[in-house]
């Protein structure tokens, strides 16, 4: 196993993707396709308890088209591979997410803590971690760049690297995320594997393997765009509105130049990347597929092979984007997977089940006659 170095830490870099499957792993009910939960049963709250167990209020829906588009409102810069993937299965439970940041239940921040364990635990596995202060997001993003160059010369040896950073500009929106693992198999083919740990020894339900594998086919569309010479560094400064004549502060500047990287400045080391992204003759990720590992036992529980069809990731990703340019309304699930609001901690309030399939601070006076 080819040994990386020295990595800076997500933590320092503030780039992380938090996107295992945990999150959902409630949801696996043995009897969820069987759920009696209805898109039109009315909720029984329109408030949620906090952290500090205080009751917080929703905000009031005003989605109109000709208001800021969920970007703007939310103050987005960026958006996270996760995001997208979270859409692909419930859009409108990923909206109520944004709209109430840092209401998680104990038991589920929990579930998401031990999975982190594992994630950093096999990250240590091919290079240690230094944590670097950082005080601007110049230097965040240079930490990210940093991780970068120490990783391509192990992928053009055909060693394993983990946690490798991707980003790119998928239809006008800047999307980040993390690839677990990218290794080389036997015949010389570039494998990514995502890990997914799981609360109970079990497979999840094809509904989570489809969000899944939808999340690691948009890493290889990423991931493929940036080693052919296809993300940019314009788009990156337009995005994220970074200084590129920002010199690197100390922390950073002395982590780059024992890496042997003669730069001052973020703009030096930006270049440096892309230059050496798209002359590294790194291939396209060939092979995809997700692990499933048992919490507690840490056995394997299966693993998924992923086709990617391009076509198909596009047209997705033109949907989701849809809703985050302010183009359309948020959607909740359809009638035949209305089992996954059965645990879902948005149900009770959640406008889509309310309306019946259609957010009620937009159903016409009409719409409400026929019913």
């Amino acid at each position: 196993m080819a040994e990386t170095g020295e990595e800076v830490s997500a933590e320092a870099s503030g780039f992380s993707d938090m996107s295992d499957s945990e999150f959902l792993e409630y949801l696996d009910l043995e009897d969820t396709q069987e759920s009696s939960a209805s898109l039109s049963k009315p909720g029984l709250s329109s408030e949620l308890p906090g952290k500090d167990g205080k009751l917080v209020s929703l905000p009031t829906w005003k989605r109109r088209l000709d208001v800021s588009s969920p970007m703007e409102r939310f103050h987005l810069k960026y958006l996270y591979v996760s995001d997208l993937s979270t859409q692909d299965w419930c859009e409108q439970q990923m909206v109520y997410e944004k709209e109430l940041p840092g209401f998680l239940a104990p038991e589920k921040a929990a579930v998401l803590d031990t999975g982190a364990s594992i994630h950093l635990a096999r990250e240590l596995e091919v290079h240690d971690l230094v944590t670097l202060p950082i005080t601007n997001k110049e230097d965040a993003w240079a930490v990210k760049f940093l991780n970068i160059l120490s990783m391509i010369p192990v992928l053009q040896s055909e060693g394993c690297v983990r946690e490798f950073p991707v980003f790119g500009e998928v239809a006008g929106v800047l999307l980040v995320g993390v690839i677990d693992d990218l290794r080389y198999t036997a015949k010389g083919e570039l494998e990514l594997a995502e890990l997914k740990t799981r609360r109970r020894p079990m497979l999840p339900l094809e509904a989570q393997k489809k969000k899944d594998c939808f999340q690691v086919s948009l890493y290889k569309y990423i991931f493929d765009a940036m080693v052919q010479g296809k993300v940019t560094s314009a788009s990156l400064i337009h995005h994220i509105k970074l200084c590129p004549d920002k010199p690197l502060g100390p922390s950073v500047l002395k982590h780059a130049q024992q890496g042997g990287f003669s730069v001052k400045s973020l703009g030096d080391l930006m270049e440096l990347v892309f230059l050496s992204l798209t002359l590294s003759d790194l291939p396209v990720i060939d092979i995809l597929k997700i692990e499933y590992i048992h919490q507690e036992t840490a056995t394997v529980l299966g693993t998924e092979m992923v086709a990617f069809e391009e076509n198909e990731v596009k047209s997705k990703v033109q949907h989701y984007m849809a809703y985050w340019m302010g183009h359309r309304e948020p959607q909740g699930v359809d009638v035949e997977e209305a089992w996954k609001c059965r645990t879902c901690s948005y149900a009770d309030i959640c406008e889509w089940r309310k309306g019946g399939g259609m957010p009620s601070s937009i159903l016409e006076p009409q719409a409400k006659k026929v019913k």
